[in-house]
């Protein structure tokens, strides 16, 4: 997952110091984190694709996609050095931010699955390591190929499957910055979209014009939008100030909802059809035009 969103839980339950201070250091830590080491020491033939990796978020959407292909077959290119899997990982993470279409994402998950082939990695506590849960993540919400043996891929495969069920059933009530509380369950009959953010997501802000865009144009055939941000009500609303949203903001100050999503970074997105049934979920930011594939699949066009 990507170090905004593997970083985003930790930050949002603590201080805006800790969380600016995560932010910062994010992308710097991630492939530390990931190979379980408090510091890497790349080597010369590494460095190079970290220096790249560090810089893909700076590069325009156009040019960050050949340069996500091109990250992919570099990776896959290396020999077997001490941390390929974990920049194979970092690019998987980073891969997800926005569309960058199939045949990147295809690439990325090709590069992953090859190098976990060949450094399998050990569970962690019992569950399965982190590049193994990304990988899934990939085949299983973006629709990708990849196919691995072993038990921590299947597992992981396994894991994401009960998340699903998991939310299919869950129900909530918060209340929105107005004092108007919303319950899950009584929407049916309304196409609904969850959103999980924080004033301090880049990616967060990042979707949030589209979804305006979204529920300005669907709301009046019932789409509702519910953004849940796990802050203080003061710092939301500073935030929100001149940014002409009018979806409803969810409170969810002790973070219960998001902890029962399983919500392991931000932002993050869930559509449950007008039946209730959770027909479609993001794993990072989306576009417009991918929020819009996810609401085909609950009926609006």
């Amino acid at each position: 997952m990507s170090s905004l969103r593997r970083f985003s839980v930790v930050a949002s339950a603590h201080s805006l110091t800790v969380s600016v201070l995560l932010l910062g250091l994010a992308l710097y830590l991630l492939p530390a984190a990931a190979a379980g080491q408090s510091k890497i020491v790349w080597s010369a033939q590494e460095q190079p694709i970290v220096d790249q990796l560090r810089g893909l978020r700076k590069l325009s959407d156009d040019v960050r996609i050949s340069a996500t292909k091109k990250l992919a077959q570099e990776i896959r290119q290396l020999p077997v050095v001490p941390n390929k899997v974990v920049l194979a990982n970092w690019l998987a993470s980073l891969s997800t931010e926005g569309d960058f279409g199939h045949d990147t994402l295809q690439e990325v998950a090709t590069t992953l699955a090859e190098a976990l082939r060949e450094q399998p990695q050990p569970d962690e506590k019992g569950q399965p390591a982190e590049p193994y849960v990304e990988l899934a993540s990939l085949v299983h919400y973006e629709r990708v190929q990849a196919t691995l043996d072993g038990p921590q891929f299947a597992a992981a495969m396994a894991k994401l499957v009960a998340e699903d069920a998991l939310r299919q059933n869950l129900n909530f009530t918060l209340t929105d910055l107005n004092g108007k509380n919303w319950t899950l369950k009584d929407l049916q009959g309304k196409v609904v979209l969850v959103n999980f953010w924080a004033t301090w997501c880049p990616p967060c802000r990042k979707e949030m014009p589209d979804l305006e865009s979204l529920f300005q144009r669907f709301g009046s055939q019932g789409f509702v939008v519910l953004a849940i941000s796990d802050e203080e009500a003061a710092k939301v609303t500073a935030f929100l100030q001149g940014r002409g949203i009018t979806y409803p903001i969810l409170l969810d100050p002790g973070r219960k909802v998001t902890e029962s999503f399983q919500v392991d970074g931000i932002p993050k997105s869930f559509v449950y059809d007008r039946q209730g049934k959770l027909v479609a979920q993001s794993i990072d930011m989306r576009t417009q035009q991918q929020f819009l594939e996810m609401l085909g699949r609950a009926g609006l066009h």
